[in-house]
């Protein structure tokens, strides 16, 4: 496709924004609206393959090397060059600039950045702006400057906005931070002050997945920001106003109906949608579902001892570190619900890294779970992988992000 836009991920993970943003990955066909436009074929009768968007990434970047493996081992599929993804801390990579070097490549349309979001989580412990944590994932120092703790990334995402001058940003995170004090008014507001108060930055909103077909309970706050300088005479006022106008309004619109005030119209996708016809990890050929999580059953009382609803939405998929994974299924004995799954057999498992990346959208060729060549360990295993999975954007909610910005840039941009 011609005319791309170049796009700049930070936090880049495992990839979930940057597939959703350039699209041409395969999804479930339940996840988007029927004879939609955005349907490049059918691949099955439960697969489509969603067309390629104009964007491009360019620039990546993360800490974690599982997220730099498995990023590389889909994106390079799509001729992805290896070596476009920095296995760096977004702090470094702003000091090297700083110091001289040519870090950040030029022509930047787009930057994007799911800025790490443990400090502000309900299920952490909401150190918020006060993380102990460095940028590098370790512990601060007493004397360590204090916005180089992990809660003040957001801020050297805005840096590298100062660098890039992009037309667009858009950050990432979770819900919790909505809640906690005035973080959301103090990031907007920081956001805004970007290459000298260049930045329009709506107000940032709570996205639910499940409104954008994804079979999950996450939500996450979602922070745009356009500059100012490139836009068309009027726009400015208009996204400015309090009540921005559809014509104008960066944020996509629902397409399934699914948490309270939806104004979409199609069913939500459920676990059981996305299940079907998978195999079973003792039978399955495919590594990320033949690992999985074998951490034993520890009763009501702790995080991830609970069955997945076929029938309706997963919760929210966690960055889990230590095997507690929500359950595919439960025995009886532990209150486990699909019955007719424990009458044929099957038995009392976790969820597989396979699994939880299918509640996530990601394409279900995605490798995530891989072994070093030539050999039988690991190149990433499944608790690797879960970290990642985890981590991630959903790329189906991003892929309806990047929709509705690519409609809207020859509207809005001159």
């Amino acid at each position: 496709m011609s005319d791309k836009l170049r796009l700049l991920s930070l936090f880049s993970g495992c990839g979930g924004m940057d597939i959703g943003f350039e699209g041409g990955f395969v999804c479930f066909k339940k996840s988007v609206p029927p004879d939609s436009p955005w349907i490049e074929r059918p691949i099955d009768e439960d697969l489509v393959l969603l067309k390629e968007n104009r964007f491009t990434t360019v620039f990546a970047n993360d800490i974690l090397e599982e997220a730099c493996l498995t990023w590389n081992q889909y994106m390079s599929r799509v001729g992805k060059d290896p070596s476009i993804y920095h296995l760096e801390s977004i702090v470094d990579l702003v000091k090297r600039h700083n110091n001289g070097e040519k870090v950040f490549p030029e022509g930047v349309d787009i930057v994007t950045g799911g800025f790490p979001c443990q400090d502000f989580s309900l299920a952490g412990k909401r150190m918020g702006f006060d993380s102990y944590k460095s940028h590098d994932g370790a512990r601060l120092p007493e004397e360590a400057p204090s916005e180089e703790n992990r809660g003040k990334l957001y801020y050297w995402m805005k840096q590298v906005i100062d660098i890039t001058k992009p037309k667009v940003f858009v950050a990432e995170n979770v819900k919790g931070l909505t809640n906690l004090g005035n973080v959301k008014e103090i990031i907007q507001r920081d956001f805004a002050q970007a290459d000298g108060d260049g930045y329009i930055v709506l107000t940032p909103r709570v996205l639910h997945a499940g409104d954008y077909g994804v079979p999950e309970t996450r939500e996450r706050v979602i922070f745009i920001g356009i500059r100012r300088s490139a836009l068309k005479d009027g726009v400015a006022g208009a996204l400015e106003s309090g009540d921005v106008l559809r014509e104008y309004d960066p944020y996509p619109a629902p397409t399934h109906k699914c948490s309270k005030g939806s104004e979409g119209t199609l069913p939500p996708v459920t676990c059981g949608d996305i299940f079907k016809g998978l195999e079973e990890p003792d039978v399955s050929e495919d590594l990320s579902q033949r690992h999985y999580s074998k951490a034993k059953y520890m009763g009501r009382h702790c995080q991830g001892q609970a069955e997945i609803h076929l029938d309706g939405l997963a919760p929210t998929i966690r960055s889990e570190h230590h095997g507690n994974i929500e359950y595919r299924r439960l025995s009886e004995a532990h209150g486990g619900k699909n019955l007719e799954e424990l009458a044929a057999g099957l038995k009392e498992r976790r969820l597989t890294p396979r699994e939880c990346a299918l509640i996530q959208t990601f394409p279900p060729d995605y490798p995530f779970v891989s072994l070093k060549a030539n050999s039988k360990r690991f190149r990433v295993a499944q608790s690797g992988a879960y970290k990642v999975i985890g981590n991630a954007v959903p790329p189906v909610l991003a892929f309806n992000i990047a929709r509705r910005l690519q409609d809207l840039w020859p509207v809005i941009f001159k």
